[in-house]
């Protein structure tokens, strides 16, 4: 076997079955299973059938806003993009009190008006983590 197949095999692009590695994987269908369901909806059934999940995808943002330009960024996530988003506060903080009293007058707003939710995840010298959800991401916080 050469590097790229242990490779492949590694990030499971390839299986193995039985001792005989050149055998191809099986393919299984429906009809394989004893399931006809052709003939209880018709051939055209299997054509337009799709699988759609429930919940989108969500993109969580990381930022560590530099300015109040950073923070409306921020905003436009969770309030129109519906993202939820981790900040690092620590340089608004370095910067000065005025910019942190903004941001946190954002959070604010954020969660009082548009019902966000915010956990702090950590807060250290280096580092103020906060976590900010839009209103139809739930955050709960166990001990």
């Amino acid at each position: 076997m050469s590097f790229t197949d242990n490779l492949k095999k590694s990030l499971g692009f390839e299986e193995e079955y039985g001792r005989n590695f050149n055998t191809p994987a099986p393919s299984y269908g429906i009809l394989d299973y004893g399931l006809d369901i052709s003939s209880e909806f018709g051939d055209d059934y299997l054509e337009d059938f799709t699988i759609s999940p429930e919940q989108p995808f969500y993109e969580i943002i990381l930022i560590k806003p530099k300015s109040m330009d950073d923070m409306d960024y921020v905003f436009d996530q969770i309030v129109e993009e519906d993202n939820p988003v981790i900040l690092d506060l620590s340089f608004l903080q370095k910067k000065g009190i005025n910019e942190y009293r903004q941001a946190g007058e954002r959070l604010k707003i954020l969660r009082e008006q548009y019902k966000a939710e915010a956990i702090l995840l950590s807060q250290s010298n280096d580092k103020n983590l906060i976590i900010v959800t839009p209103n139809r991401i739930k955050l709960v916080k166990k001990d």
